[in-house]
């Protein structure tokens, strides 16, 4: 969602005029955030759908938004094709039961679709894991996504990932699409949100408003990749840091549910002894108020993954929240370099294969600078960050869009 919200203001400029079928906020059961209509602009046609009550698809095990709204998508999408003449299709979502229409309407409508992995859409990690370790019902949630990315990607006709390894894991699985028109586009960044948040006034959540402690603020999902990583850190913290209890860590919004009370960064705190300089609340908060808590931290701490194809679209508005970064991330991570070449602060290295002991190691040569960078007057290089601003991102999507027409014949409508 975020992506195609904060390109709206410039499709047309890049030539193409877009509409918007979603789901109606009514029949969403994850967090409302009504300020982001605020960055739509008014002349976007925007055509909401109906879902199917979760009251009633939970009693057959059903509670992803997508499968929910999934007919009535299909309803308004062949109402729309059926009416209108449009050039192309784009899915840019995480609800990837929707995406499975594109081949639908591209049979029926001889439109090209293109589909962005901004997550893997079957996801493998967890097949050779432990039934403890595994999610909730993965096992059905599995073949659900292995039957309908088997079903649809094959006849796509353009890809768009915010890594490489998503775009070069669907190519090696389903080789017909191996020629099609790709692109590997990160998330941009919205000077328009940070002027609206500050024109609005609008608080931080969670963090507390004391000067005696330093503030170093996360705020995003946080699953089991990223804790070998902050156990690292946290051993490291705590035997080098002398003054610990000048410190205060706030983890915002660290579960994909909306009603977590897991706390998987505060066990792990507790568990090496320093639980009480973590604050952790697994509850989303809005997007603008996760802008004005960055805005308030003294350090934007971004634990990361030890995964390459980990790029963390939060990297862009931590650079543009101009507090200094610690960061740890996979050395051929994209985001690592944006991090460096932008002076946004510090990033520690890894190649993913480390043992324990050797990661608190790399994080033990940089902690001297993480004691310090609260102290740094971030001065960021505004040149470096141009590339990743919201209007060259969709100019970057739109040149995608006009290669996968002329792949196709088609001479697009502006």
């Amino acid at each position: 969602m975020q992506r195609v919200r904060m390109s709206l203001p410039y499709y047309k400029e890049s030539g193409w005029e877009v509409e918007i079928i979603c789901v109606d906020d009514q029949y969403n059961n994850g967090l409302h955030d009504e300020l982001l209509l605020d960055t739509v602009p008014k002349d976007i046609i925007i055509h909401k759908v109906k879902a199917w009550p979760l009251s009633f698809t939970s009693k057959f095990g059903l509670g992803s938004l997508s499968m929910r709204s999934y007919y009535y998508f299909r309803k308004k999408g062949t109402e729309l094709l059926q009416k209108k003449k449009f050039d192309l299709i784009f899915f840019s979502t995480t609800m990837f039961h929707v995406c499975a229409l594109g081949r639908y309407w591209k049979r029926k409508f001889k439109i090209p679709f293109i589909i962005d992995l901004q997550d893997p859409w079957r996801n493998d990690f967890y097949l050779d894991k432990p039934k403890a370790e595994r999610p909730p019902k993965f096992r059905l949630a599995y073949t659900i996504h292995k039957y309908l990315e088997a079903y649809t990607m094959p006849y796509a006709d353009g890809l768009m990932a915010v890594s490489p390894g998503y775009i070069q894991t669907i190519k090696s699985r389903y080789p017909t699409i191996k020629a099609i028109p790709d692109a590997v586009i990160s998330f941009g960044c919205s000077e328009s949100d940070f002027k609206l948040v500050k024109e609005k006034n609008i608080p931080p959540e969670v963090i507390s408003f004391s000067k005696q402690k330093i503030k170093v603020v996360y705020t995003g999902a946080i699953t089991r990749y990223f804790l070998p990583l902050l156990k690292a850190f946290f051993i490291v913290f705590k035997e080098c840091i002398k003054a610990k209890q000048d410190y205060h860590f706030y983890f915002i919004g660290t579960s994909y549910s909306k009603d977590s009370e897991i706390h998987l960064v505060k066990d792990l705190a507790d568990q090496l002894g320093i639980g009480e300089l973590v604050t952790e609340s697994p509850q989303r908060i809005p997007y603008f108020s996760a802008i004005s808590t960055m805005l308030h931290a003294d350090i934007l701490f971004i634990p990361g993954s030890m995964d390459v194809d980990y790029n963390a679209s939060k990297v862009y508005n931590c650079i543009l929240a101009s507090k200094p970064v610690f960061s740890i991330f996979n050395n051929r991570s994209l985001v690592k370099d944006i991090i460096e070449r932008s002076n946004a602060g510090i990033v520690v290295s890894v190649d993913g294969k480390e043992t324990e002991e050797e990661l608190i190691n790399q994080i033990r040569n940089k902690i001297m600078l993480f004691e310090s960078l609260h102290l740094r007057q971030t001065a960021i290089n505004m040149d470096v960050l141009k590339e990743y601003t919201a209007k060259s991102k969709t100019l970057e999507q739109t040149r995608l869009f006009d290669q996968v027409l002329l792949e196709k014949g088609k001479k697009k409508k502006v």
